[in-house]
């Protein structure tokens, strides 16, 4: 068994990157651990030759990176998705240090599709970007300064995912989570729009005064870490919830 193979199952999403140099700053960085997908988001521009010089022998990954126009095209398919962040967001997902999470990365990597999302150079990642992931995970720099560079940020992340997968090569198929069929990412989204549709439907959720129950919703399906299957049975039960709801007279 290649001790790397899990490196394959691992994409790392750079949401609306402003400088090209940092694109390619990134693929290099991700060539040097072995990993080869590099999916970006609305980039202010690229392709772009600075970007080709950033990435000196990495111009294979720079090349066969993904252009997406929004962040759940990125995330199409990946059932554990980790944000990057130097600050504690409300609502956020759990957190983890980089190297914990590179270990749990790694763990789900050998049977699912990974996705590590990085934020634009000014203002990182948003809230509502942060709220399709499972995981939010900090770099424990110096607390006094803990601005990284995007490039260097994706340097780090790339070698404690090629540490951990070093280090986890040999107990890969026992550990947990192997069994069952993670929820994809459009698996979640879909439930999570039937949650709301059905909320709405029975008046649980007010239209105009929505709040932030959907947000909680997505941060407790988020930390669950549900399975296929059991999405189904949840939107299958939904259904019946809205059927009722639109049988019922009193609610005409």
């Amino acid at each position: 068994m290649n001790d790397y193979a899990p490196l394959r199952n691992i994409r790392l999403v750079l949401c609306e990157p402003s400088h090209p140099g940092n694109i390619g700053a990134s693929a290099r960085a991700l060539k040097t651990m072995g990993l080869e997908r590099l999916v970006v988001v609305q980039p202010k521009t690229f392709p772009d030759p600075e970007a080709d010089a950033r990435a000196s022998g990495a111009l294979d990954v720079l090349r066969a990176s993904r252009i997406c126009d929004d962040l759940d095209e990125a995330l199409a398919g990946a059932s554990f998705v980790a944000g990057l962040s130097a600050r504690r967001r409300d609502l956020a997902p759990e957190l983890r240090d980089l190297r914990t999470a590179a270990q749990e990365m790694i763990a789900a990597a050998s049977h699912e599709q990974v996705a590590v999302v990085f934020g634009t150079e000014r203002t990182g990642l948003s809230i509502d970007q942060l709220s399709r992931c499972h995981r939010l995970v900090r770099i424990p720099a110096n607390p006094d300064y803990s601005s990284l560079n995007l490039a260097a940020s994706v340097q780090l992340v790339a070698y404690e995912l090629r540490a951990a997968c070093a280090a986890a090569a040999a107990a890969l198929d026992t550990l947990p989570g192997a069994d069952g069929s993670r929820a994809t990412h459009e698996d979640l989204e879909g439930l999570i729009a039937h949650l709301e549709q059905s909320m709405r439907a029975t008046g649980f959720l007010h239209p105009d005064r929505p709040g932030r129950l959907v947000l909680r919703m997505r941060r407790m399906l988020m930390r669950a870490r549900v399975e296929a299957e059991e999405v189904a049975i949840l939107r299958g039960f939904l259904h019946s919830v809205i059927d009722a709801a639109n049988a019922d007279p009193h609610r005409r």
